[in-house]
């Protein structure tokens, strides 16, 4: 059945530029009046990340202290701002930069500090007033992930959601996590979204949120359709910052 003049959201499995698709129904989800097309965009499959980080993987308790990694980054800036929704008792965000770690104050963050592996724990520490963390979001991996388990207290959860150092973390061993009772957990959105379908409660509370300017997207540049590869250079350059949005 065709409704004519319904924002929707829609997630399209196999990808593509296209200026109409088909898509099932269970990846549709109604878009709210006042969220615009490049803030949906950016809560698809980020926000999906981030809340799924969050609630499913890592299930955030009031009042426990999350540290969050690349925390200027599309996915990392929805994990600061859910992790304050969801009642987050401290958020300590790592960046790279003097700019990105202001950046995730602004966004929520209680401290942001450098997030170079040298040095990693006794930053984190002393941003927590010397205690160990309860949650760690990792998506660079390698002695990053070494340091961050590093921080972790008594129940505490790493989650991995990506690799971005493109190292390899240390071997755990599974006496190391019994001794603190520590988790290590993996995630990745698309298999989930395979299994479940994109367009469910979580992406419609997500996209509430947006509504309500209680979530803020972060969106970046838009191209016409027609300079596509425009903004693969820009994007592979690292010129651009949040969800780059082509108009059809």
């Amino acid at each position: 059945m065709e409704v004519v003049g319904r924002r929707v959201l829609g997630y399209v499995p196999q990808g593509g530029y296209v200026a109409k698709t088909v898509v099932a129904d269970r990846h549709l989800v109604a878009l709210p009046q006042g969220v615009a097309a490049g803030e949906a965009l950016a809560v698809l499959v980020q926000g999906l990340t981030a809340w799924h980080l969050l609630r499913s993987v890592a299930r955030i308790r009031p009042g426990e202290s999350v540290v969050v990694h690349a925390a200027a980054g599309g996915t990392g800036s929805l994990v600061v701002q859910l992790a304050r929704e969801f009642g987050a008792g401290r958020i300590i965000a790592t960046a790279s930069s003097d700019e990105k770690r202001a950046f995730a104050l602004e966004l929520g963050a209680d401290a942001a500090i450098d997030g170079d592996a040298e040095g990693y724990r006794e930053r984190v520490l002393d941003a927590n007033h010397g205690h160990p963390v309860d949650i760690v979001l990792d998506a660079i991996g390698g002695p990053v992930l070494d340091a961050g388990l590093d921080t972790l207290g008594h129940l505490g959860r790493l989650v991995t959601y990506g690799a971005s150092s493109r190292q390899t973390a240390s071997a755990i061993a599974p006496s190391r996590l019994a001794v603190d009772n520590i988790t290590v957990a993996g995630f990745w959105v698309i298999p989930l979204i395979a299994r479940n379908g994109a367009g469910g409660a979580e992406l419609a509370e997500l996209l509430d949120l947006t509504a309500r300017r209680r979530l803020r997207p972060l969106v970046g540049a838009e191209y016409d359709l027609a300079r596509a590869r425009d903004a693969h250079e820009d994007l592979l350059g690292r010129h651009t910052k949040g969800k780059l949005v082509l108009r059809p």
